[in-house]
């Protein structure tokens, strides 16, 4: 990992442990929310009961988290996965009713609490170029 990615990936990893863990006893209510605005967006996940679903989001968080926290795994990879998994939450964002403007992509009051993870995508895809420019550039040069 480079130096520069240390405050990226350290910050964000916290943050998806923490919000991971807090998902670790998601039930009833909760799970059933959370999964009703997925399967919204991405139907395919209704394979998945509401708790099942609350459990595979939690574990998702805390690997990415540790992922991003660990130093030997490479940014590329991380920076992969993030970018994924912000993508998810922007197909969500976009076609969730209510969440934006109509025919805009602006958010509406609603939507701005998941417009914002649009930064996970541009983190995730920053480390995946930077990693694999940098590894590119050390081949050409070494």
């Amino acid at each position: 990992m480079k130096l520069v990615h240390v405050p990226l990936r350290v910050a964000i990893g916290a943050f998806f442990l923490n919000s991971g863990l807090s998902k670790r006893t998601l039930e009833g209510e909760a799970a059933e929310g959370l999964h009703g605005m997925a399967t919204g967006a991405v139907p395919q996940l209704r394979r998945f009961s509401p708790n099942q679903f609350a459990k595979l989001l939690s574990y998702s968080e805390v690997a990415i988290g540790a992922a991003l926290v660990v130093p030997f795994i490479p940014s590329a990879l991380v920076g992969l996965g993030l970018a994924a998994f912000g993508s998810g939450l922007m197909q969500l964002y976009v076609k969730t009713p209510g969440l934006r403007e109509p025919n805009s992509l602006r958010p509406t009051q609603q939507g701005v609490p998941i417009a914002k993870d649009a930064w996970l995508v541009g983190a995730g895809l920053t480390l995946l170029l930077d990693d694999l420019t940098h590894r590119r550039h050390r081949r050409l040069h070494h």
